[in-house]
């Protein structure tokens, strides 16, 4: 669990989290492009201007996380 971790403007595109627990955590403006994000919990997450351009969010929860501005062409919905 990685609550209240402050990841924002970090590049992490390309990266492999999938069933990672991001609850809460703040990824403002970082580069998720083409992540592997299948099934992780983004619940509370804060991601405003995030890139999550063709990133797989399959399975993820996001409930109550801030998309404001994220960039979520063609992501797996």
């Amino acid at each position: 669990n990685l609550r209240g971790v402050n990841f924002s403007g970090v590049n992490l595109s390309g990266i492999k989290l999938s069933g990672t627990n991001l609850n809460g955590v703040n990824l403002s403006g970082a580069d998720l492009s083409g992540a592997d994000l299948n099934g992780i919990n983004l619940q509370q997450a804060i991601l405003p201007k995030a890139n999550l351009k063709g990133a797989n969010l399959a399975n993820a929860n996001l409930i109550n996380a801030d998309l404001k501005g994220a960039d979520l062409s063609d992501a797996d919905l």
